[in-house]
């Protein structure tokens, strides 16, 4: 995960499949797990980057965040 003033990693976890962003049809969304402070440095920043396991790199909208969570939902746009 990289964004404004951060880079290191986060759990996520991506409902959809990624072959789907190709055709430009819809975003996909997701959650990510880190610690709170993070999760809502990150909301706060409104977007980040993110970096897939298997290296792949996707550009993230933050779409919410409740305060003290450890958890912050995305979309991934083509």
């Amino acid at each position: 995960m990289k964004f404004s003033g951060y880079t290191g990693e986060v759990d996520y976890q991506i409902t959809g499949v990624l072959k789907s962003l190709a055709s430009g049809r819809s975003p996909l969304r997701g959650l990510l797990r880190t610690v709170p402070e993070t999760a809502a440095a990150l909301f706060k920043a409104g977007e980040g980057a993110l970096r897939l396991d298997d290296g792949r790199s996707y550009r993230i909208t933050l779409l919410g965040y409740s305060s003290g969570s450890d958890t912050a939902y995305f979309e991934i746009r083509p």
